[in-house]
């Protein structure tokens, strides 16, 4: 792929390119170093939702790289800085209802938070919690005029112990039951990889994606004009990928083939 000798930045996704669980892909550490060694912008993109920033920032470290939190752009963090936008334009402080892991509601302590009369229903990953009783509770408070914003719509990803059902089909039903359209705040939504380019202060075409997931990290980068390269890694099946209308830029075994690809050596 001779495009990529133009990049001049890259997104990596995290959980199945980076790391899967709790242990590195082989070789990512090293690739991530010569990457940023190479003077290549990097930012660290993902729709993960069960860990705040500053949580999420030390599990990536832990793990042996060395990622400045500010190099992170988190779909939770993509979502604060849209409730704080709506405070600040319409002068009120939204009133949410948080479906996300404990660690991450550290994120949006400053926003009022209830379980009722609430303005705004934010989900994320939720793990077990999920109930009828609770589906049921937030498609009243939807009739009851609440707005909807997704963390993410994924399908699936995969886990240390197989594939796992992701909240998009949660989101779905909630949208089919009560009429609303959910917003949807995190990969493959437009604004949300523009925020990162935005702090690179580069061009998409001057920027790829490397993600395992062919629709929400390939698909969504290349709708908005990035080069998307995807990796046999995490969530990664070839016969998914084999029957998708989306046909990445590249597709390479592992984030370890990256920096030859990039042409670092």
């Amino acid at each position: 792929m001779n495009t990529l000798s133009s990049v001049k930045g890259v997104l990596f996704d995290l959980d199945g390119v980076l790391y899967i669980g709790a242990h590195a892909v082989d070789g990512a550490v090293e690739a991530v170093s010569r990457i940023q060694a190479s003077g290549l912008q990097c930012r660290f993109v993902t729709n993960t939702s069960t860990l705040s920033l500053k949580s999420l920032q030390q599990k990536i470290n832990a793990l042996g790289f060395s990622i400045p939190i500010n190099q992170i752009i988190s779909a939770p963090q993509a979502t604060y800085l849209y409730l704080k936008r709506q405070h600040l334009e319409h002068q009120h402080n939204p009133v949410c209802r948080l479906l996300l892991a404990e660690d991450v509601k550290k994120d949006f302590e400053e926003f009022s938070q209830s379980d009722i009369q609430v303005n705004y229903i934010v989900i994320g990953d939720i793990g077990d919690r999920w109930s009828y009783t609770l589906l049921n509770q937030v498609f009243n408070d939807l009739m009851q005029g609440a707005k909807l914003i997704a963390i993410h719509k994924n399908r699936f990803w995969q886990t240390e112990h197989g594939l796992q059902m992701d909240i998009g089909g949660f989101i779905d039903a909630l949208e089919y039951a009560s009429g609303a359209k959910a917003m949807i705040i995190g990969k493959p939504a437009a604004d949300f990889f523009q925020i990162a380019l935005d702090d690179m202060a580069l061009k998409a075409s001057e920027v790829a994606i490397i993600g395992d997931d062919i629709d929400v990290d390939v698909g969504g980068g290349q709708q908005v004009g990035l080069e998307g390269i995807l990796v046999k890694t995490g969530k990664y099946r070839q016969s998914y990928a084999e029957a998708s209308t989306i046909k990445p830029n590249l597709i390479i075994d592992s984030i370890a083939d990256l920096p030859k690809a990039l042409g670092l050596y």
